[in-house]
C-alpha cells in the first residue's frame, strides 16, 4: 500500500489526532470515506459507459458487415436466378453477371435497412439477456 507500514499509519494518525483534534476526527474519517466510496462509484460508472459505448461500436461494425453480406448474397442469388432463367428459356445468360453493390446501386439507407433487418432477426432468434 505504497510502502506505508503499520508504523507509518500510526505516526500518521496521532499527527492527524493532534493537529484535527479527537472531536472532529471521526467526522473527517466519515467525509472522507464517503468522498472515497463516490469516487469508486464515479469510477465504476465510467469503467461501465466505456464498455457499453466499445460493445455499441463492435455491434455497429458487425451489422454493417452482416448488411454488406445480405446484400453480396443478394446479388449472388440475382445472378442465380437470371442463370436458371436463361437455362430454362434457352438463352445464353449474359456474359458478365457479377454484380457488385455498386452495380445493384445500394444507398447507404439500403443498407441500414438490411442492418436493421438482421439485427431484428438476430433479436428474435435469441432473447435478450437481462442484467442480473
Amino acid at each position: 500500500m505504497f510502502g506505508i507500514g503499520m508504523p507509518e499509519l500510526i505516526i500518521i494518525m496521532v499527527i492527524a489526532l493532534i493537529v484535527i483534534g479527537p472531536q472532529k476526527l471521526p467526522d473527517l474519517a466519515k467525509s472522507l470515506g464517503k468522498g472515497l466510496a463516490e469516487f469508486k462509484k464515479a469510477t465504476e460508472d465510467f469503467k461501465q459507459s466505456i464498455d457499453t459505448e466499445t460493445r455499441s461500436t463492435e455491434e455497429k461494425e458487425h451489422l454493417a458487415k452482416l448488411a454488406e453480406a445480405k446484400a453480396l448474397a443478394e446479388a449472388e442469388r440475382l445472378k442465380e436466378t437470371e442463370e436458371l432463367r436463361a437455362k430454362v428459356e434457352g438463352v445464353p445468360p449474359p456474359a458478365d453477371l457479377k454484380l457488385t453493390a455498386a452495380e445493384l446501386k445500394l444507398t447507404p439507407a439500403d443498407v441500414e435497412l438490411a442492418a436493421a433487418d438482421v439485427k431484428l432477426a438476430t433479436a428474435q432468434a435469441e432473447p435478450e439477456k437481462k442484467p442480473a
